[in-house]
């Protein structure tokens, strides 16, 4: 979170500092959990055990803090809750009663409302997983590892329970998300099949431990042959989804692959490098995905056919849904400051930024360029 004049001007760069988030990307999860229930409020003991891969500065780690731990609720959803108590309390002062009665019914209300706003539930469990350091979070437990390395798969096992036994669905994981982005080169071609290595990295280790029926949301890159990785997603989920939250820029290639209904396949296990080299013979079977294939012609129009997969490359277009209301604020937009406003500093500064070490040795050489060294100090007679 800079301090340049365009992210002062971004309203969700504002609010988040206002809404007391680390990041302006907690917008991002939050819409996507509007549009695809990722927490299934329905029934939340479907969603208890859950692991934030690439999780500094810890934004999305704190929304499943706020959100599964605390029990608070945001965006359309927070609301609704509000719109329903604010029904319950008219219906309740309307209703004829003493002086007294409805003291006693204003109670109750408040009480209902305290209740519908925080809702914490039991046995919450949080891992975050990254190479850099994170400030503490009350809930979570931090592991610092590099999820491309096998010796991470243990760690989380270790962190998510002690006794975790591979072969019981009750240890395994209900939600796997992964915000994680490599340092872009401005080359998309490479920033683009670095992003696809970096989530099958986090793919690899989320199919080790996420429960039948799970969930699985990360980062992706869109880009040419993007549906080919879409098509690998749907060997081992049941749906796969494009999101494209408002709260991220319109000019941004990032989206969000959102899977739900993870099947695993049998006899098969995943490694690290080859994570959706699935066999042949344990690949479930989805007629229309072993069928479908795509043809762009030449005047730009893109043609579907159905044929056979030994004579034409397996892909499938995932559906490509746009996340948030569209009268919220625009992340493409730079609104005008209102007046007398104070930016506020940021909630979490950067525990271990990579740019601290050029910034002290910028000091130490005097700044750039080495202007300010050995500079003269300032007299009274020269009057600066």
């Amino acid at each position: 979170m800079g301090k340049s004049s365009k992210d002062k001007r971004d309203a969700y760069y504002r609010l988040a500092k206002e809404q007391n988030w680390r990041a302006r990307s907690a917008f991002k999860l939050i819409q996507i959990d509007e549009q695809f229930d990722l927490f299934s409020y329905a029934d939340p003991s479907k969603c208890t055990r859950v692991v934030d891969l690439c999780a500094a500065p810890g934004s999305w780690s704190q929304v499943l803090s706020r959100i599964l731990i605390k029990g608070e609720s945001f965006g359309r959803r927070s609301w609704v809750e509000k719109m329903e108590s604010f029904q319950k309390h008219t219906l309740t002062a309307s209703q004829p009663s003493s002086e007294d009665s409805l003291q006693e019914d204003m109670v109750s209300v408040n009480l209902q409302r305290a209740a519908s706003e925080f809702k914490p539930r039991q046995n919450v469990k949080i891992v975050a997983i990254d190479l850099q350091p994170m400030a503490p979070l009350e809930g979570i437990i931090q592991l610092k590892a590099d999820i491309t390395h096998p010796s991470t798969v243990p760690l989380l096992l270790k962190a998510i329970d002690p006794e975790f036994d591979q072969h019981n669905e009750t240890h395994r994981v209900d939600l796997v998300i992964s915000d994680g982005a490599p340092d872009v080169t401005g080359l998309h071609d490479l920033d683009i099949y670095v992003q696809s290595q970096l989530l099958y990295s986090a793919l690899t280790l989320a199919m080790k431990v996420l429960r039948p029926g799970g969930k699985f949301v990360a980062k992706i890159f869109r880009g040419r042959n993007v549906d080919i990785i879409f098509a690998q997603l749907k060997l081992v989920f049941e749906r796969v989804h494009i999101a494209k939250p408002r709260s991220s820029r319109a000019s941004s290639i990032e989206a969000f692959v959102v899977c739900e209904g993870y099947r695993p396949v049998k006899d098969w296990t995943p490694e690290l490098g080859d994570a959706l080299k699935v066999p042949q013979a344990s690949r479930p079977q989805d007629s229309s995905l072993e069928k479908q294939t795509r043809h762009l012609r030449d005047d730009g129009i893109v043609e579907l056919h159905f044929e056979d997969e030994e004579n034409d490359p397996q892909r499938w277009i995932a559906p490509f849904l746009a996340c948030g209301d569209l009268s919220a604020w625009d992340a493409d937009a730079t609104y005008k400051l209102p007046e007398g406003h104070t930016s506020l500093p940021p909630v979490q500064p950067p525990t271990a930024p990579p740019y601290k070490e050029a910034i002290e040795r910028r000091r130490a050489e005097g700044g750039a360029y080495g202007k300010t060294k050995n500079r003269p100090e300032p007299t009274e007679q020269s009057g600066t």
